[in-house]
């Protein structure tokens, strides 16, 4: 993995840091977490043009767990979206970098989110779009582990195993934190990949801050055909992705 990619997650966390802290408002924990995956993604594995942020067959990004948009906002700025000062207007009435994901309102944002819950069924939208007009883009989204007690995330699922939509990655931050408290003590999902398993996913476990496993994983993902795959971050540094059609490892 290039040095560059991790020197980027490290600049991304730092962007969403001042952001959250000039707004004095946001959601620190759920950005950092995911800040090397970001950096993975967006530097090393998806087709994208800063550009051209509307090309047709960019690759296409949801994040569903839409609080964390200050490390998302980071990493767009990183890649060259806009400029890296505009970071710190974050939650700012003039500004358009507000609270959550808004795909009218900021170049390389795909899809607007905020209700947990919602993504995973979006990007599905996106994947079939891909299949039905024989588009070779994939599909990345990620979750939040607390979110994924949300009902709709599972019928998602089942839709996304039953179309075997290879071309979508589904990454669990389980980080094993929501804003009551512990995941396993608020309404616990566990266990994860058994459960993504069942609904026809390649399940993928990985330390998700270690760049070589993250690397890895959107590897195999891609390489998996006839299902989509669901790597999931573990505790405390972990993810995990799902594509349906093949289990992924968790």
């Amino acid at each position: 993995m290039k040095n560059s990619t991790q020197i980027h997650a490290y600049q991304a966390r730092k962007h969403a840091l001042t952001g959250i802290y000039n707004a004095a408002s946001g959601h620190p924990g759920g950005s950092l977490s995911i800040a090397d995956i970001l950096s993975v993604l967006y530097f090393e594995k998806m087709n994208i043009d800063p550009e051209n942020p509307k090309m047709a067959d960019r690759d296409r990004f949801v994040l569903s767990k839409g609080h964390s948009a200050p490390v998302l906002y980071g990493i767009l700025a990183e890649r060259g979206y806009f400029p890296t000062e505009h970071c710190a207007t974050f939650r700012q009435a003039s500004s358009n970098l507000q609270g959550h994901p808004d795909m009218k309102g900021v170049p390389g944002v795909d899809m607007s989110t905020g209700s947990l819950g919602q993504g995973i069924s979006a990007a599905n939208g996106m994947a079939l779009s891909a299949k039905l007009d024989n588009k070779d883009y994939r599909v990345y989204t990620i979750l939040g582990d607390g979110e994924i007690e949300e009902g709709q995330v599972w019928e998602a699922a089942m839709f996304a195993g039953h179309r075997k939509l290879d071309n979508l990655c589904v990454i669990v931050d389980n980080n094993n934190l929501q804003i009551d408290g512990e995941i396993s003590s608020v309404c616990s999902p566990y266990p994860i990949d058994k459960k993504f398993e069942a609904f026809n996913f390649h399940v993928i476990n990985i330390d998700g801050n270690d760049f070589d496993q993250i690397d890895a994983a959107f590897k195999e993902a891609k390489a998996t055909k006839g299902m989509p795959t669901a790597p999931r971050r573990s505790t405390p540094a972990g993810w995990a992705a799902a594509a349906p059609g093949s289990p992924a490892p968790w």
